[in-house]
C-alpha cells in the first residue's frame, strides 16, 4: 500500500514539473535573437560577425536613419535648422521615451534633431519625419529608399521612431552600414552622439548612452535601442589614436549587459584592426527625396544640372558660362539644386543694365564695362589654406559682407560664388557676387549686406559645412 501511494505521488510531481517547462518554454523562446558585427570604420572591414544578416526588430536604432535624412534635408535646402516646426497630434501622442512636445507648439528644427539623437524622443523623430515628407508614412518609405541607396538590403522601416511594427526590421549589418555613412556623410552632426547632455529647446535632456560614453575610452556615439521585442540594442563608435571601430549588437539581455558586451566588441575590434589603414569613405547615398503627390514617383526637382539651355534670349555668351559652371559644380560637388533651378539660374544671372536695343543685325547691347563673369581659365586647385580679407566697398549703408575663399584662378572663385548663391538664395538675395583679385589669388566675396545679413548668411553657410568668413567695413 505504501509502495502504491508512492509512485502516484512522484508521477504527480514529474507532471507538474512537465507542465511547468512547457509553460515556460514560449517565454524562453521570446527572448530576442542575438546578432553582432564589428567593422574598421576606416576600411569597412569586417572584423567579427555573428547572425549579422538576420532580419530583427531595430528599436530606436531606427532614429539614425531619421537623423541622416534630417540632416541630408538641411544639405539640399528643403529645411533649415532654424525652421520652426509646428507639433501635430500625432507627432505629441507618441509614447515615451519622449521630449514632452505639446501639440499646436512650434519648436525650431535643431531642437528636434538633438531630442531625437541625444535623448532617443519618439515625439521629436516623428515631427522630424512629418515636417520633411508631410506624413510619417511618406518619410518612412523615403527612409526605406535611402537604406536601399545605402546597400542595406534587409532593412525596411515603416516609422521613424522604431516602436515595433509589422515589418519594421534591420540587421546588425545594415545599422553598422548606417552607422558609418553617419560618420562619414555628415561630420559636422556626428558630436551630437557623444554630447552627455543637449539643450532641446525646452529643456536639457541626457544623453541615453550616457554609461558608455563615460566608462569606454575612445566612445563617441553612436545610437541606443530598446523595445520588449528588440531587446537592448546598441551601434557603438570609438576611437583610438589613429584607429577607429564601430560596433553593433541586437538582442541585449540588458543595458549594462548590452554595453559590457559592446566593450568586449570594441576591444576585439582594436585588437584585430592594423594601427594604421587607409581611410576609404563610403559613397554618399544617391538623393531619394520625397516621393510625389500621385504615389511613389520620385520627385525630379533636385536631380542636378539642367538639361537644356536656360538663358535669356540675346545673351548666349555670357549666360553659356554660367551655365557650364552649373554644370562643373553638379559634377564635381554632390550637392543637388533645388527645383527651382530654373528660376534660381535666371535670377542669379547678372542683369544688363538696360534692355536689349534691336538693330538691323539683331545685336545686343553692348555690356557695361564694370560686368563680372566666370574666367575661361583653365581650373587649378586651390591653395591649401583660404585668408580672409577685410576690405569691402559698398553703398547705400550695407557695408557688410562675407568671404567663401580665396583661389587660384577667377574661374574657381566665380564658380563657387554660383553655386553658394543658388545654396543659400533666402539669406545672399539682393547681395553683390564679386571676385577680388590680388597677388595672392581671387576673393570669392558677397558684398552690400547689413551685418545682420552677413552673420545669419555665414552661420547658415557653416551649417552646410562651406567656408565662410564675415568682413566688414574697412
Amino acid at each position: 500500500m505504501q509502495i502504491r501511494r508512492t509512485v502516484p505521488a512522484r508521477m504527480g510531481f514529474f507532471l507538474i514539473a512537465l507542465l511547468c517547462v512547457l509553460a515556460f518554454a514560449p517565454l524562453r523562446s521570446m527572448a530576442a535573437p542575438y546578432a553582432a558585427m564589428v567593422i574598421d570604420a576606416r576600411t569597412g572591414e569586417v572584423l567579427h560577425s555573428r547572425n549579422a544578416d538576420a532580419r530583427l526588430h531595430p528599436a530606436s536604432l531606427t532614429k539614425m536613419m531619421t537623423l541622416y535624412i534630417a540632416f541630408e534635408a538641411v544639405r539640399n535646402g528643403e529645411i533649415t535648422l532654424d525652421t520652426p516646426v509646428r507639433i501635430t497630434q500625432k507627432a505629441a501622442a507618441e509614447p515615451p521615451s519622449k521630449l514632452g512636445l505639446r501639440a499646436g507648439q512650434t519648436i525650431a528644427f535643431r531642437y528636434l534633431i538633438r531630442a531625437a539623437a541625444v535623448k532617443s524622443a519618439n515625439d521629436a523623430a516623428t515631427a522630424i519625419g512629418i515636417a520633411i515628407s508631410g506624413s510619417e508614412a511618406a518619410f518612412a518609405r523615403r527612409m526605406t529608399r535611402t537604406a536601399k541607396a545605402m546597400g542595406m538590403s534587409r532593412t525596411t522601416f515603416k516609422n521613424a521612431h522604431g516602436l515595433t511594427e509589422a515589418g519594421h526590421l534591420s540587421s546588425a549589418r545594415d545599422m553598422t552600414t548606417l552607422g558609418r555613412h553617419l560618420l562619414y556623410d555628415y561630420p559636422q552632426y556626428y558630436n551630437l552622439f557623444s554630447r552627455q547632455s543637449t539643450d532641446a529647446g525646452i529643456k536639457t535632456v541626457p544623453n541615453t548612452n550616457r554609461r558608455l560614453l563615460a566608462a569606454y575610452k575612445g566612445a563617441d556615439g553612436i545610437k541606443t535601442g530598446y523595445t520588449r521585442a528588440a531587446g537592448f540594442n546598441l551601434v557603438a563608435s570609438a576611437k583610438r589614436k589613429d584607429e577607429r571601430i564601430i560596433a553593433t549588437v541586437f538582442g541585449g539581455k540588458s543595458g549594462a549587459s548590452r554595453n559590457a558586451k559592446v566593450a568586449e566588441l570594441l576591444d576585439l575590434g582594436f585588437r584585430r584592426a592594423p594601427s594604421r589603414a587607409p581611410i576609404r569613405k563610403p559613397e554618399r547615398p544617391v538623393y531619394a527625396g520625397n516621393v510625389g503627390l500621385g504615389g511613389d514617383t520620385q520627385v525630379a526637382a533636385l536631380s542636378g544640372a539642367p538639361k537644356s539651355s536656360l538663358r535669356p534670349l540675346g545673351r548666349p555668351s555670357a549666360t553659356t558660362q554660367v551655365a557650364s559652371a552649373v554644370a562643373v559644380v553638379a559634377d564635381q560637388n554632390s550637392d543637388r539644386i533645388s527645383s527651382g533651378i530654373a528660376a534660381a539660374i535666371a535670377e542669379a544671372d547678372v542683369a544688363p543694365t538696360a534692355p536689349p536695343v534691336e538693330t538691323s543685325d539683331t545685336r545686343p547691347a553692348l555690356r557695361p564695362d564694370n560686368l563680372v563673369l566666370a574666367s575661361t581659365e583653365p581650373a587649378s586647385p586651390p591653395e591649401p589654406e583660404q585668408e580672409v580679407i577685410t576690405r569691402l566697398s559698398s553703398s547705400g549703408g550695407h557695408l557688410w559682407g562675407v568671404n567663401v575663399g580665396r583661389y587660384t584662378t577667377r574661374y574657381e572663385a566665380e564658380k563657387i560664388l554660383l553655386k553658394t548663391a543658388l545654396s543659400e538664395m533666402t539669406t545672399l538675395d539682393g547681395s553683390l557676387r564679386k571676385v577680388s583679385q590680388s597677388s595672392r589669388g581671387f576673393d570669392a566675396t558677397f558684398q552690400g549686406m547689413t551685418r545682420e545679413q552677413a552673420d545669419l548668411a555665414c552661420r547658415r553657410l557653416q551649417a552646410r559645412n562651406v567656408t565662410c568668413f564675415m568682413i566688414g567695413p574697412s
